[in-house]
């Protein structure tokens, strides 16, 4: 018997597992669609429509209808140009259709001839989700007749057929979601399609959407319609009056328009006003909705910048043309704090951080929109002065109660007799006095943006480092004295060092230490606890230090999804309940590759979080014995000396499983 199949240990070419076509995406669907939960698979409905809105945007669509027939078929069709049906020259045999179906990167949007803006994934929308449906059934209008493909999981079940003559233009496209990826219980919600749908029409003026759905899958607390059609002739501004008619503002005229990008790159469109409450004090109502070539950019970006530079510079200019000196200290926050505003752009070659393209990165579209908008924000203005001065004012009272709320704040939290100025890259949080309040220390620039989106504001503060710290065990107390991060660290905490120590200082109730997950940052977090244990005891001691548990893992297998945090809980679930199902499981790199939710959620929140809490010996009556063993063995591993650190690891490594944990 051949037992090399069963433990081979050669390594050579047949090893080496070569997917064709669409297998890579069926393998690891969350590279191009971000999971397979409920968020991804009512992604697939919007790659379609997004295909059908540049067909509108280009000029070449004027409807388009968006019908739900059951919970896991949907069916979106336009009058566009259709996709083309005849041989592609560089796969004879097939269509065009089957190869944009069929293969990934493949369509017309890296042809700024064809498209000039788009908002499908460049030939890869269309693919993936004909990859990750079951079945897919389209029809095809163009040069005179009906044409007509099915495939299932990526793959083509029939060849293209001709069908009977017709006059009309467009493409037709029903697809059913595939349970071997999302489950059994992967349906669609109608209410996001409805809204889905609803978007796509306010941004992309004068194109009608029908909306059509089975009624049987509406029920009476979803307030939508089975049949409605959205047309918003004049775009978000229409749309923005529709959300906003009913409610007191500042402004009685929208402030709305849209104007090119230089060298015809692209154009921006956006719609603004200000809400009130009824007794003309700031309104809870308001939101700011941004999009890219009409996708929603839910973490904003480089548009959402340039936009809100340019109505905040324009404010505070308009208040020194009226000699309003209090306008000097007018920051956005103030501004933007009761705007009911939509910006979107339409740009040839965006830039997006993620696949599913929630965050815009193009850095020269901020100065395009904000060039774009200068002129027109102050004409606005200039045209209205009874108006404007009356937004001034409410805008400054804005910034008048911000300055005072700031100022009472850093009293509370500042100690008595110092007044210190707190380092920039600290994200303090606003909650008065210690209670319930957290300092997160976190590793790195990147993943202290990313927690920075995902706190608690009112109550959790975060401190990013730039790297490994300074080992205070092995290094002298002029190199500690020197070192500018770990002693802001020390004035961020309040309370001194342990020489001088008042608990009545302490700034924090909580403070956290939140490490990636690998031996870098268990590193940092070794150096960290050396740093409080040599500078400050009195925090552990006092219960206040802790480190935070990210997990090394997302596991997703059907419509269930969750995190995991050890290898050996991976094994036991891929070996117990689990055992031969497809399951998708990610691996989290660092805190940094998190998205803020999911940062949130797995090691912030504390609803569903768990720490660490770092504690020391207890002191004995004397305060010597468990102290000075402690302090013993943490100078050991921790100090100048390395053989004691190899002699701590070669005695214990036969009790090591996994250093990756």
């Amino acid at each position: 018997m051949n037992t090399m199949t069963e433990n081979k240990t050669s390594y050579d070419a047949s090893d080496i597992q070569v997917l064709e076509g669409l297998e890579p995406v069926r393998l690891r669907p969350g590279m191009y669609i971000g999971g397979t939960d409920e968020k991804a698979w009512h992604h697939l409905p919007v790659e379609i429509m997004d295909n059908s809105i540049d067909e509108a945007v280009a000029g070449f669509a004027k409807k388009i209808t968006v019908n739900l027939i059951d919970a896991k078929t949907i069916e979106i069709t336009d009058d566009g140009r259709g996709i083309p049906v005849d041989e592609h020259p560089k796969y004879p045999g097939k269509s065009a259709l089957e190869v944009i179906l069929t293969t990934l990167h493949s369509g017309g949007k890296f042809n700024n001839n064809v498209y000039k803006t788009s908002g499908g994934l460049h030939g890869v929308g269309s693919a993936v989700v004909n990859a990750l449906s079951s079945n897919m059934d389209v029809t095809i209008s163009r040069d005179g007749y009906e044409w007509h493909q099915t495939f299932s999981r990526g793959k083509t079940t029939s060849p293209i057929e001709r069908g009977a003559p017709t006059k009309n233009h467009g493409t037709k496209i029903r697809f059913t979601i595939d349970d071997e990826i999302f489950g059994e219980n992967a349906v669609f919600k109608p209410v996001k399609i409805y809204r889905m749908a609803r978007a796509k029409s306010f941004l992309s003026r004068g194109i009608k959407i029908d909306w059509v759905c089975n009624p049987e899958l509406i029920t009476e607390d979803m307030n939508i319609p089975a049949t409605t059609t959205f047309y918003y002739p004049n775009g978000l501004s229409d749309f923005l009056a529709e959300k906003t008619d009913s409610k007191p503002r500042i402004l009685p005229r929208m402030f709305s328009g849209a104007i090119d990008f230089p060298d015809d790159s692209g154009r921006v469109e956006w719609a603004l006003t200000f809400l009130t409450d009824e007794n003309g004090a700031a309104s809870d109502d308001g939101f700011f909705a941004s999009y890219c070539n009409t996708i929603a950019t839910i973490d904003g970006g480089t548009h959402e910048s340039g936009f809100k530079s340019a109505i905040t510079k324009g404010i505070k200019a308009y208040g020194e043309k009226t000699n309003n000196k209090a306008a000097s200290s007018i920051v956005s926050e103030d501004v933007f704090d009761s705007v009911a505003a939509i910006v979107s752009v339409f740009y040839k070659t965006p830039q997006f951080l993620g696949q599913t393209k929630e965050k815009l990165s193009n850095p020269e579209i901020a100065r395009y929109v904000e060039n774009a908008l200068h002129d027109p924000w102050e004409m606005f203005l200039a045209s209205d002065p009874k108006t404007s001065n009356a937004l001034l004012s409410f805008i400054v009272n804005l910034a008048n109660a911000r300055i005072k709320t700031k100022q009472v704040k850093d009293i509370a939290r500042k100690t008595p007799t110092k007044r210190i100025r707190m380092p920039a890259k600290l994200a303090d949080c606003t909650k008065h006095g210690v209670s319930g309040t957290e300092l997160f220390i976190v590793e790195g620039e990147s993943a202290g943006g990313t927690a920075k989106q995902a706190r608690d504001r009112a109550t959790q503060a975060i401190m990013p480092l730039r790297g490994k710290v300074l080992n205070v065990l092995s290094n002298s107390d002029e190199r500690f004295s020197a070192n500018r991060e770990l002693n802001d660290l020390i004035d961020i905490i309040g309370a001194g060092t342990a020489k001088d120590w008042n608990d009545d200082k302490l700034r924090y109730e909580k403070v956290i230490i939140m490490t990636d997950a690998d031996v870098d940052g268990y590193h940092i977090a070794a150096l960290l606890m050396a740093f409080f244990y040599q500078y400050m005891p009195q925090l552990i001691y006092g219960g206040h230090l802790y480190l935070s548990c990210p997990p090394l893992y997302k596991f997703t297998c059907g419509s269930e999804s969750f995190y995991i945090d050890s290898d050996e809980e991976l094994e036991k679930l891929q070996n117990g309940k689990y055992k031969n199902k497809k399951a998708e499981i990610s691996r989290f790199k660092g805190l940094g590759e998190m998205m803020p939710n999911q940062l949130k959620e797995t090691t912030m929140s504390p609803k569903t979080r768990r720490l660490i809490r770092i504690d020391l010996p207890p002191k004995t009556d004397d305060g010597i014995e468990d102290t000075e063993k402690t302090k013993t063995i943490v100078t050991e591993l921790m100090g100048k000396k390395p053989e004691f650190r190899f002699k701590f690891i070669t005695e214990h490594a036969q009790f090591v499983k996994d250093l990756s944990i």
